[in-house]
């Protein structure tokens, strides 16, 4: 049965397409409309809990296409409030599809709007801004589409959400899970002989990240995003801890106060800090700890396609990206008196998209290495990681240059084991999925 569905925004905008998913279940879910310019990967992107409390519009014309499975996701849930694309692939077709796109959202309970013009949509958003909208497929004798613009209007604002706690862990768990067959080094002695302990401060992370930590012989332990800072320093004193990882996640990172208060004091001890790395809310909660400022973007950066100038190496990586805030570097680098260095630039708009301590050993990433789905330009960021944990200091910019160099010259020399491998799984890259 074809269902109305319709997408309403704060603006005053109705658009009216065919609802799919969890249709007929009275669904009327308020969020804040975003779009994300990715080709591919839709499956990784509606189960990463970045998207919490985001209603998600793929500009790509046709989503679905390869259906569903069971290994592609970031998560344990579809995270997105709702979903829009221009059409819906009604016959999809890839060896490792297990199910559609479609039941795989009724089954998570989550609506979908397919048919309207995500062009004219996604051209409001740029212009106007991500705003607050409402999606559902109730018909419009009973919710009239004033009440549904009436609704989106009182929809609260990112601006202030703490979004953390609806998908970080309460307990804290070990993570053994490697990239295995999608590992880029296939043969390559990952681990190096030593295994480093890394607590990692869940705020939504993507598995994905948790896979690159682990195929580098991390021995991961998962923990809640408020873990407590005293007990973070002295594991780490006692030699139980090697370094400490801050993931992504959802909503306002100003508002996660829990967060940046243990990070300012796990970060206060300059004389025995432990190796942190941040990505992307892990990359704002760290400079907000270190006393910087962050901002709202106008509509945010989402796609695969999002080129950062590396500072050091001077060559542009092509990166995944997902986040709707970004750092003020001014106010970074006043609060840390010059010793927070600007190492990754965004050349869409220039923000600030890493940077690195002089004084401790500290960096962060506003964009995804992990990719998942995306390029794989920078993943060295997590060997970069690991020897910052193997030398316990600041990492220099000649290190980071060094590092990008062994990481790409690794997977250059994995080459010849990747084409003698015979697993049929390997002949479609992850990343490389519409």
């Amino acid at each position: 049965m074809n269902h109305t569905a319709r997408l309403a925004l704060a603006d005053g905008a109705v658009f009216r397409g065919s609802a799919f998913g969890a249709t007929g279940r009275r669904i009327a879910q308020t969020a804040e409309v975003v779009f994300n310019t990715a080709m591919s990967g839709y499956q990784e992107s509606i189960t990463d809990p970045s998207y919490t409390g985001q209603i998600l519009v793929f500009t790509a014309p046709l989503i679905g296409n390869t259906g569903v499975n069971e290994e592609d996701v970031e998560s344990s849930k579809v995270q997105v409030a709702g979903m829009v694309c221009r059409e819906l692939a009604q016959r999809p077709s890839n060896f490792r599809s297990t199910s559609d796109l479609s039941e795989y959202l009724a089954r998570h309970n989550a609506l979908g709007i397919q048919g309207i013009d995500t062009r004219a949509l996604t051209k409001r958003l740029r212009t106007t801004g991500a705003m607050p909208g409402i999606i559902t497929d109730i018909p419009e004798s009973e919710l009239s589409d004033a009440q549904l613009v009436d609704a989106a209007r009182k929809a609260p604002s990112m601006n202030g959400q703490n979004l953390v706690p609806l998908v970080g862990c309460t307990n804290s768990s070990r993570w053994s899970e490697t990239l295995g067959e999608w590992s880029p080094r296939i043969g390559e002695n990952k681990s190096g002989g030593r295994r480093f302990r890394v607590l990692a401060l869940d705020c939504g992370a993507k598995r994905n990240i948790l896979r690159n930590l682990a195929d580098r012989g991390c021995d991961v332990e998962v923990v809640p995003h408020d873990v407590d800072a005293a007990d973070v320093q002295a594991r780490f004193k006692r030699g139980q801890a090697d370094g400490l990882f801050i993931s992504n996640g959802p909503g306002d990172p100003a508002a996660v106060d829990r967060t940046i208060a243990s990070l300012r004091a796990v970060l206060a001890d300059r004389s025995a800090v432990i190796p942190t790395f941040g990505i992307c809310l892990g990359h704002q909660l760290l400079c907000l700890a270190l006393g910087g400022e962050t901002y709202k973007l106008k509509f945010g950066h989402r796609g695969l396609n999002q080129p950062v100038l590396n500072l050091i190496t001077g060559r542009v990586e092509i990166t995944s990206q997902n986040h709707g805030f970004a750092v003020n570097p001014e106010s970074l680098a006043r609060a840390t008196g010059g010793a927070g260095q600007t190492t990754h630039i965004n050349l869409n708009d220039h923000t600030l998209a890493g940077f690195c301590l002089s004084d401790r050993p500290v960096f962060a990433v506003q964009h995804h290495p992990e990719a998942s789905p995306g390029p794989h330009d920078a993943t060295y960021l997590f060997d970069a990681f690991v020897r910052m944990m193997d030398n316990r200091a600041p990492l220099t910019l000649a290190q980071l240059q060094q590092t990008r160099a062994e990481s790409t010259a690794a997977v250059a020399r994995s080459e010849p084991a990747r084409a003698g491998a015979d697993s049929p799984a390997r002949a479609e890259p992850r990343s490389l999925k519409v």
